[in-house]
């Protein structure tokens, strides 16, 4: 085999382009090659051989009756001598490769082969990451220009901008980060893959890498619901009643969602049981507030909530979070009442039971 040929074989590995698209490509520059440099613009194929790297042009002209243009037919006639097959409408073909055609061919296709290469290797690389959109990626830091963050995903480049991160996350270069794959588009530069932190199905993909019996689909998750650095809201649920769906997002001494935790920097998690049943579902989603009632208007698709009174500020939350991400979390509008509120009379409390509420919420 020839030197040529090792170098278009040790290109295919190098690139992970298959070596008969780097062949076809190498073919079609050539064509151009010839036309150019031997002014015609007669049909032609060239032939590589894929064991020597030979290469060869072939003139291909139409069988005609009565030739009406040169460069691109031939008479009936002349075909007949050719090879007595020939009929007309066939296609004579024949080799014309000029002798000092390798040198010039190679002068001029080298841009173009480059180029056409390079445009391969985009489009796999956009292949491959617009299938693995919605994934999880794990990369270097990169560079960091304005705030944007370029992160080193295998051959390509992901971009991380401010607003798909939390606040208070920060990295330096050569950082080790993971992302979701948000959104892959074509540019005149190449693909560009724009990742998230800030995505909820960010936190989906981590629940699965920390949770094998989310991603045997043993635990469904059902919903979530973020604002991203602060808190996050995750309902999930199990067909099988042996299987404690929330304890497996915990993991043993909260294992498991320590370590999303870690990856969220600090960012809180509450993971509650999803319920077919609304009034259930919005009890559990309030979580950590207790619930005394829930009435349902189906019609308005939404709820009043009564909770004891020492638990109202615990089930709104701070600057009204926990009610906010409740409602985006089941799907309903949440208008949640102190049992004073709602029935007018004061509650008596268990001193104790209010008394660890209070430091709890503290």
């Amino acid at each position: 085999m020839s030197d040529f040929m090792n170098a278009i074989n040790d290109l295919a590995k190098e690139k992970g382009i298959p070596k008969q698209t780097i062949l076809e490509t190498i073919e079609s520059a050539l064509v151009s090659a010839y036309k150019k440099n031997y002014g015609t613009s007669a049909k032609v194929r060239v032939e590589m051989n894929e064991n020597t790297g030979d290469v060869e042009v072939l003139m291909q002209k139409n069988v005609v009756e009565e030739v009406e243009d040169e460069s691109t037919e031939i008479s009936i006639e002349e075909a007949l001598e050719i090879d007595p097959r020939y009929q007309v409408n066939d296609v004579v073909e024949y080799q014309v490769t000029p002798k000092d055609f390798g040198r010039i061919a190679a002068q001029t296709a080298k841009q173009v082969v480059v180029q056409r290469l390079r445009e391969a290797e985009r489009g796999m690389v956009f292949d491959n990451y617009i299938s693995r959109q919605g994934d999880l990626v794990t990369g270097i830091v990169q560079r960091i220009s304005n705030d944007t963050i370029f992160v080193s995903i295998g051959n390509t480049e992901g971009i991380l901008v401010a607003g798909e991160r939390a606040a208070g996350e920060r990295y330096k270069v050569n950082d080790r980060i993971k992302a979701y794959i948000m959104d892959v588009r074509k540019s005149a530069k190449g693909p560009q893959i724009f990742l998230s932190r800030t995505h909820p199905g960010f936190i989906e993909r981590l629940f699965e890498l920390e949770v094998p019996e989310i991603e045997d689909g043993d635990v469904v998750i059902k919903s979530i619901a973020r604002e991203a650095g602060s808190r996050t809201k995750i309902a999930v649920y199990a067909e099988d009643e042996d299987i404690d769906p929330i304890g497996a997002c915990v993991g043993q001494n909260g294992s498991r969602v320590r370590n999303i935790v870690d990856e969220l920097w600090g960012e809180k998690i509450d993971i509650t049981t999803w319920d077919e049943d609304p009034a259930v579902l919005i009890s559990n989603v309030l979580s950590p507030a207790k619930v005394e009632e829930v009435m349902i208007d189906e019609e308005e698709r939404s709820a009043t909530v009564i909770v004891p009174d020492y638990q109202l500020s615990l089930a709104i939350g701070k600057e009204g979070q926990n009610v906010r991400l409740a409602a985006r979390l089941c799907g309903w509008k949440i208008d949640i009442k102190s049992h004073t509120q709602y029935f007018g009379e004061e509650e008596e409390y268990d001193d104790e039971e209010y008394y660890e509420h209070e430091e709890h919420e503290e």
